[in-house]
């Protein structure tokens, strides 16, 4: 990291950061060459072999159809005070926008003081606790709706810890209940090209899995918007170079998730 930092002294349109999600340190800059370039440097000047690839993206998981009734007990006893907690979960879909941001919202219909409030509040904790990784491939999960409906309790053995647990492990394992999706990050992409150029744009968006979702002309030059999943994107500057002699210019903005291909 050293030699990073160095370069990024020595070339303030450089700019080093570690990804929290992802884990992978990501050099960004003017563009592919001007990547290529720096890379090289470090490479010479440090004589450091660098892996470089490209830089991952931050995957979703969600619920496509959940599970109603989802029964989850946690007991333990290992001597003097244990821990029990019984749960009953419903997990659904949620997506109040629309437009699969998602989220999270958790609800509680239990009646009678079965599971008493305080109690309510920590298996939501829980719930919230096991959004970070989901059962797909370790992603965080979002999209979905946890309705607390029912539970138990034991007068000595539960805790608030006792039900946090409950509502971690619960929601880990109901999803394994549920139909799952995996969801992309996808980004609009608006291509401004010469007129001539238009038909190996579309065809080179076809073949990354974009969606087109309009294209406009004006004096001799087309503007193409499309819905193109971020994984695709990588290289795109350097292919649109090629396909229209330099001519061709791109502006992305992000735009959500979409399903990607299992």
């Amino acid at each position: 990291m050293s030699a990073l930092a160095q370069l990024v002294e020595e070339d303030p349109a450089l700019v080093v950061r570690t990804d929290a999600e992802t884990g992978q340190t990501v050099l960004s800059g003017m563009g592919e060459l001007h990547l290529e370039v720096a890379v090289e440097k470090v490479r010479r000047d440090h004589r450091l072999e660098l892996a470089v690839g490209r830089p991952k993206v931050a995957y979703r998981e969600t619920v496509v159809r959940g599970v109603s009734g989802f029964v989850y007990r946690h007991v333990k006893q290992e001597g003097g005070a244990g821990q029990f907690a019984h749960v009953v979960l419903d997990v659904e879909p949620w997506d109040p926008d629309g437009d699969r941001h998602g989220g999270f919202e958790f609800l509680s219909t239990v009646t009678g003081g079965r599971v008493p409030a305080e109690y309510v509040r920590a298996v939501e904790a829980g719930c919230r606790d096991a959004l970070a990784d989901g059962p797909l491939g370790g992603h965080p999960v979002t999209g979905l709706r946890v309705t607390l409906t029912d539970g138990s309790t034991h007068v000595k053995d539960s805790s608030e810890m006792a039900f946090r647990t409950a509502g971690r492990l619960g929601l880990r394992e109901a999803p394994r209940a549920s139909t799952m999706a995996l969801l992309e990050p996808v980004a609009e992409v608006a291509v401004t090209v010469p007129e001539s150029a238009v038909g190996g744009v579309l065809g080179d968006l076809a073949a990354r899995r974009g969606r087109i979702l309009g294209s406009t002309a004006r004096a001799g030059t087309a503007v193409v918007t499309a819905s193109v999943p971020l994984a695709e994107l990588f290289g795109y500057a350097t292919r649109l170079r090629s396909r229209t002699q330099g001519r061709g210019t791109f502006t992305t903005r992000p735009t959500g998730f979409a399903p990607a291909p299992m």
